[in-house]
This record gives C-alpha cells, sequence and structure tokens, in this order.
C-alpha cells in the first residue's frame, strides 16, 4: 500500500511538471515571435526579448532535469540491491539517461546564456 501511495505522489509531481512544460512552451512560442522580429527589423529589444525568454526556459527545464535526476537517483538506490535483474538495470539506465538529459540542459542553457548574437539555433524538447 506504501509503495502505491508513493507511486501516486510521484505521478501527482509529473502532471505539475507536465503542466509546466506546457507553460514553457508558450514561452517559447512567444520568445520566437520576438526571434522572428528580430530577423526582420534588427531591433535590439527583440533580441533581448528572445534571449530573455530563452534563458527562462532553459532554466526551468534544468530544474525539472534536476530534479528527474534526483528521482532516478533514488529508485536507483531502491533498486540497487534488488534480486530482480530487469528491475536494477532499468533503474540504471534510467539513471545514465536522466543524467544525461542534465548534461545536455546545462549544455543549451549555457549557449543561450552566451549566445548573444543568435548564432545558434536551439530548441526546447
Amino acid at each position: 500500500m506504501r509503495e502505491n501511495t508513493e507511486r501516486i505522489k510521484d505521478i501527482k509531481i509529473e502532471n505539475f511538471i507536465w503542466i509546466i512544460c506546457l507553460i514553457l512552451i508558450g514561452i517559447s512560442i512567444y520568445g520566437n515571435f520576438y526571434e522572428e522580429r528580430y530577423f526582420r527589423y534588427y531591433q535590439e529589444e527583440d533580441k533581448e526579448k528572445y534571449r530573455s525568454a530563452l534563458i527562462f526556459v532553459f532554466s526551468v527545464a534544468m530544474i525539472i532535469y534536476i530534479y528527474y535526476l534526483y528521482d532516478s537517483y533514488e529508485s536507483y538506490l531502491d533498486n540497487k540491491n534488488s534480486l530482480n535483474k530487469k528491475s536494477k538495470d532499468l533503474a540504471t539506465l534510467n539513471l545514465y539517461s536522466s543524467f544525461l538529459f542534465t548534461i545536455a540542459g546545462a549544455i543549451l542553457l549555457y549557449i543561450a546564456i552566451i549566445d548573444e548574437n543568435l548564432d545558434t539555433e536551439i530548441s526546447f524538447t
């Protein structure tokens, strides 16, 4: 029973994260509007609005990635000594993938912060 309660709690957190992702998509669309305006009219304030939106999106995404990395690590620890090899292997793979997503998110956030001339097209995925 306790395991089901924990799983339901995790699902509620995931649902909240999905809502945040929908908001991030909206902010990305807002940012793309200003990116397009910048490339049409070369107004510096359009570029800065785009960059601010992009940095915000990737900062929030990093928080989400770090949460999932922590959650994957907890799952890995729970399954580390499991007799069920499949569960142990899947928890390990999940930890690896969460780690790689976090690294990728950090790189994309770095690009968003450093690329002042909009030389690199990056996307929130």
